[in-house]
């Protein structure tokens, strides 16, 4: 067949067809159980030219090599660099695929968990990625695949170094729950509106659920990208005895194929599909057009588990700003960062939709603080950010570590500005605020505005910045100095959005200063601006009449359908309508939040303080028994209901640890009890090599006071037995993600047992079922985090 470049794969109206799993053909090679699939490239080449032959006689127009955990992370342990890896498995595909098919570098996860959620630094997952790219690059790669993602940052990371480390083009595939999120929460509107902007040149999903799961993925994905869909899912679930998975091929390919009329461009197969697969997928596939969908993507910005569409008035909290606060100022020359995590939660609870952050001093390192406040925001709240700043530098630093959509703040009509900012903003994938000013100030009449707000928009088009990624701010002047300035604001506002079809941004506090009364003038220009066409007030949320003003809006405008917002807000609420000062009431200058309340919002550093505090009143363990694990209990209920998602829990699981610390050296002190509630054993049975999920138990678990003895990866069943037995634990936990080494669960239990030792054993993972795990005579199957801490309050108390 004649090679077609993948890009040009993309522009045609028929299906592009991917290859299937690679680990269920190595295991029926003879793969061992824990062995290191990429290094088949290396001892066992001709397996891999046979599979990939079989892949292309088999109808795949693309096949990836077999470099899926082929990192410096992964490879650690096997005496390999990554050069070697990579290079001789893109160069045993390339031979198979010579003159049929193209060739793409399989990237997978690195193994560990990124900032906030976890401890690899962001900076470190680009470079760990980047060696891969490079390598593959050398190696002669068509292009580009990053799949099985769970952690949005980390996709963020790998697609960031393939664009920063080559040109080829770039798919990404995430990987969901049944719930319709990954497995640290990331929705597929977060995933597609970051990963576009981003420059990924095709998304969708890939494993963890079969093609009859598929549907509501890609209808949710067509709402919010304008890319090609690619869908590769496993062949339904696998059986836990190993014996494969529980959709046949025929059905595999007839219900993937059906999807073709959604829209869906790229097909594929992941775990348990096999070349038989693939030729039944091809085979359905003959003859079909992928349906031209017609798609528009919405205004919107998003953080990694909440995208937040500009399709109403969005409220953007002023408050992380040193602009007129004192204690904003001094907390910022401390590095208190606490303090302004503090801040955000106070303007979400308010009803903040988005929080702009600026934490520009002159005498400190605004760089360092920006990124800081940037990561440790990202792990208490969901709201999406507006990075606001003067500096490029500090713009480019805030973007690289922000997981999600930002805004940028701003860019102006000066030829400097223009030419520095823009490119971020195109680069990251950000919206951005453009500001009707340029060398020659801010003008006076509403039509120069205009025109500055259409020079912004050409220049940002003309980068391949979306129009519905360009909001307006048309700039609020003070009345009490130049009174006629108002009314040309309102006017610009208003010709921005009806002429230009441009969201529009204002800040709105600026238009009273020097007046009594300031609150009255406030409220009404903002219902002005409002009526004008605002979208995006910049204010303080947590002042009552500003937020009155948005809900009565959205009641008067029939966007508040049947009134629920504005009843829930007020219906128990009495509502004072005079104005008794000439100042708008200050936001909240400390947290005032219980020990409770602050574990509940992950906030470690005030944990910490106001355990100490707490000390003194309070016996340590009336702390953990009737503030910390209701605490902790609080947020795994909302866990559970998917009022929050693992970036949080383990926020809070770490809140609590603050306070646990603080606690230990209270008794270590001599004053009575043991902080500790009994011993856990953790391990990931033999042979396999996976253990994030066994980490965030033991995070939690450590958190809820348990002592956990962590075996680590990879654990012979005999250091099991006998790490129960030395530490007399009640509680054994035993983790497993492949299906090969759930005989090893199977053997560690059976040791157990067999040594008569009187503990209980949880498992959890993956592949495994509560019907398996009652197979095997575990006593308990933990389906997630949250539940191994439950069996564990069941057996160690």
């Amino acid at each position: 067949m004649d090679i077609v470049e993948f890009l040009e794969l993309l522009k045609t109206d028929r299906p592009v067809l991917l290859d299937g799993g690679m680990g269920t053909m190595l295991q029926a090679r003879g793969l061992p159980v824990g062995a290191t699939p990429e290094l088949v490239a290396l001892e066992h080449p001709d397996w891999l030219r046979d599979i990939h032959t079989a892949y292309l006689d088999a109808g795949s127009q693309i096949i990836y090599a077999n470099t899926f955990g082929a990192n410096r992370e992964k490879l650690e342990r096997t005496g390999r660099s990554v050069e070697e890896i990579v290079t001789a498995a893109v160069t045993v595909a390339k031979e198979a695929a010579t003159g049929r098919g193209l060739v793409a570098l399989d990237i997978g996860p690195c193994g560990q968990l990124l900032e906030p959620t976890g401890m690899l630094g962001f900076e470190d997952a680009v470079d760990l990625f980047a060696q891969v790219v490079r390598a593959g690059v050398k190696a002669g790669a068509d292009l580009i695949a990053i799949e099985t993602m769970t952690d949005l940052q980390e996709a963020r990371a790998a697609l960031l170094a393939a664009k920063e480390n080559s040109n080829l083009p770039v798919l990404v595939t995430m990987t969901y729950e049944a719930s319709g999120r990954t497995f640290l929460g990331c929705s597929p509107a977060a995933a597609a509106l970051t990963l576009e902007g981003l420059g990924a040149d095709a998304v969708g999903v890939n494993c963890s659920l079969g093609p009859r799961e598929m549907p509501p993925l890609v209808e949710e994905l067509l709402k919010w990208t304008n890319l090609p869909i690619v869908l590769k899912p496993n062949a339904g679930l696998p059986h836990p005895d190993g014996s494969g998975y529980d959709i046949t091929p025929l059905e595999f390919a007839q219900s993937l194929a059906a999807l073709a009329d959604m829209g869906v461009k790229v097909f594929g197969g992941c775990c348990g599909t096999t070349p038989e697969y693939i030729a039944l997928l091809s085979k359905e596939l003959a003859g079909k057009t992928v349906k031209a969908v017609p798609r528009h993507v919405p205004a919107a910005v998003c953080s990694a588990t909440q995208a937040v569409p500009i399709d109403r008035v969005r409220v953007i909290g002023e408050r992380i700003n040193p602009t007129g606060k004192k204690l904003m100022k001094e907390a910022l020359r401390r590095g208190d960062v606490d303090y302004m995590l503090g801040q955000a939660l106070a303007q979400t609870e308010a009803g903040a939709d988005i929080l702009d952050v600026n934490v520009g001093l002159p005498e400190i390192d605004e760089t360092d603080m920006m990124v800081r406040t940037v990561k440790a925001l990202q792990g208490v709240t969901d709201a999406p950010l507006q990075v606001d700043s003067t500096d490029p530098k500090v713009l480019e630093q805030a973007l690289r570590v922000y997981c999600g959509k930002a805004i940028v703040n701003s860019v102006n009509g000066e030829s400097a500005s223009l030419e520095t900012i823009l490119p971020l903003v195109k680069k990251y994938g950000a919206a951005v605020v453009g500001l009707t000013l340029d060398e020659n100030g801010i003008p006076n009449t509403a039509q120069a505005r205009l025109d500055i707000a259409r020079r912004i928009l050409e220049r940002a088009q003309a980068l391949g910045i979306r129009k519905e990624d360009v909001y307006i701010d048309c700039l609020t002047l003070t009345v009490s100095a130049e009174q006629a300035a108002a009314s040309q604001t309102l006017e610009a506002l208003h010709r921005v959005k009806t002429e230009l079809g441009l969201k529009t941004v204002l800040g709105v506090s600026n238009i009273s200063f020097g007046l009594p009364a300031r609150l009255l003038v406030n409220q009404n220009f903002l219902t002005m601006a409002m009526s004008a066409g605002l979208d995006l007030p910049i204010i303080n949320p947590n002042v009552d009449a500003m937020m009155a003003a948005v809900r009565c809006f959205h009641l008067l405008t029939n966007v508040d359908t049947d009134a629920r917002e504005f009843i829930a807000a007020y219906a128990n609420a009495s509502v004072s309508t005079s104005i008794t000062a000439g100042s708008a009431p200050a936001a909240p200058q400390s947290t005032g939040r219980s020990l409770k309340d602050l574990v509940i919002a992950g906030l470690k550093g005030e944990a910490g303080q106001a355990t100490r505090a707490l000390l003194e009143t309070t016996a340590p363990m009336d702390i953990v028994d009737n503030v910390l694990i209701p605490a902790l209990d609080q947020v795994g209920a909302d866990f559970e209901q998917n009022k929050v998602f693992l970036p949080q829990l383990i926020q809070s699981a770490g809140a609590a640890q603050a306070a646990f610390e603080v606690i230990r050296e209270k008794l270590s002190s001599g004053e009575g009890g043991n902080v500790s509630r009994g011993n856990v054993v953790l391990a990931t049975v033999k042979g396999d090599i996976h253990d994030i999920g066994k980490n965030i138990v033991k995070v939690l678990l450590e958190n809820y006071g348990y002592t956990v003895i962590d075996l680590g990866r990879d654990v012979d069943p005999a250091a099991v037995v006998e790490a129960a037995r030395k530490y007399e634990a009640p509680l054994v936990g035993l983790s497993a993600l492949m299906t090969t080494t759930l005989k090893s669960m199977a053997q560690t239990i059976a040791q157990l047992h067999d040594a008569g030792l009187p503990c209980k054993i949880m498992v959890g993972g993956a592949v495994l079922t509560p019907e398996y795990a009652k197979e095997i005579s575990a006593d308990f199957y933990a389906r997630d985090a949250k539940e191994s801490v439950d069996i564990a309050k069941r057996v160690v108390g």
